[in-house]
């Protein structure tokens, strides 16, 4: 059995836009995940660490454990041992609140995958691989969230980009998410569960290599 750690937010969460509810587990990106490659013959289960309003290293001023940076050696230690680890965060750190940028959410990527590779597991266990997921771009927001993600859309811009050369200098595998799905026609920002579905099966394609080839 070979365990995957999603380490990710809402997004993966699987809140219904414009609700407080949430997506049952074979409906969310995760679920799909698991499903699609456990049916083609892996032994796989995904655990998922996925908190509301995560963002990569930066504190929520109203909520708080929302910087992603803080205990993550600490769920590698205690998921250990792992495969792989899917990393699919930043659509927070672009909230109203904040003024950050594409750039400054690479950096913050790139700070959380040294903290998975200096986590301290135990003696034997493997560091697992690190898959860097790009959220899709926000949309202009919409509902509820709207004053919380107002300008959202534009500090996003080039999200994919500066991730996949963090990732080159860094030397861990990259996704971009905005390649399958679009974030929600309803919210702007979450995923609708027709993406959830998309997302997943697209996962699965990518990451089954990855298992494979640790087993060679």
């Amino acid at each position: 059995m070979q365990h995957i750690l999603v380490y990710s937010d809402s997004l993966s969460w699987g809140i219904i836009p414009t609700t407080r509810k949430r997506l049952h587990f074979e409906q969310r990106w995760p679920g799909v995940m698991e499903i699609s490659l456990c049916s083609s013959g892996q032994k796989v289960r995904v655990v998922e660490d996925c908190l509301n309003g995560r963002r990569t290293v930066w504190d929520d001023p109203f909520k708080p454990g929302r910087n992603g940076l803080v205990g993550l050696a600490q769920r590698i230690e205690i998921h250990s041992p792992l495969e792989l680890v899917v990393l699919m965060l930043g659509t927070n750190d672009f909230q109203s609140m904040h003024q950050y940028n594409a750039w400054h959410s690479s950096q913050g990527i790139s700070a959380l995958v040294s903290a998975i590779r200096t986590a301290p597991i135990e003696p034997g266990m493997p560091v697992p691989q690190i898959l860097v997921v790009a959220p899709p771009a926000i949309r202009t927001p919409k509902g509820p969230i709207a004053p919380k993600f107002e300008g959202g859309e534009t500090k996003c811009v080039g999200l994919s980009a500066a991730y996949r050369l963090v990732c080159e200098e860094v030397g861990c595998h990259f996704f971009d998410a905005g390649s399958v799905i679009t974030s929600s026609n309803v919210d702007g920002v979450h995923l609708d569960l027709e993406q959830h579905l998309a997302l997943g099966n697209a996962m699965a394609k990518v990451v089954k290599p990855l298992l494979l080839k640790n087993m060679l």
